[in-house]
């Protein structure tokens, strides 16, 4: 049997708490589920719910290095929030004056997909679901 049930929580280092609350919580929808200041860390989290369950964890920290995304560095490399319609979601975006890259299509999965960043350039995903898509890697 696998211990691993499933993913709890993404957490992210903001370079801009406010700005990333803003994007995550008032544009992107995710409830705000508690908020705490760190002072022996001189940080502060802030806990939100995604939509399907688990948290997404946004970190303040003094001084961060900027991520490196080009040429991509390793590590995280993109979160992916599933849609079932992804012109609908990149309308939705685009009222928010947030842009997206072209639609892409995976064709391992036959599916759309397109990116584009939260406050701190990290890359999101959209990737079209219908739920008799086939599962990606």
């Amino acid at each position: 049997m696998r211990p691993l049930l499933r993913i709890d929580h993404v957490a992210i280092i903001c370079s801009d708490l406010e700005a990333s609350r803003a994007f995550y919580a008032e544009i992107l929808g995710f409830p705000v589920v508690s908020e705490l200041d760190r002072p022996n860390r001189q940080s502060r989290k802030l806990d939100l719910t995604v939509p399907g369950g688990g948290r997404l964890e946004l970190f303040s920290f003094p001084e961060t290095p900027p991520r490196p995304s080009y040429p991509e560095a390793c590590g995280l490399r993109h979160l992916a929030f599933a849609v079932s319609d992804i012109d609908a979601a990149i309308a939705w975006l685009a009222q928010h004056d947030i842009g997206v890259e072209a639609i892409r299509f995976d064709e391992g999965t036959g599916t759309r997909f397109t990116f584009f960043a939260d406050p701190d350039g990290l890359p999101l995903e959209l990737h079209e679901r219908t739920w008799a898509s086939p599962k990606s890697c």
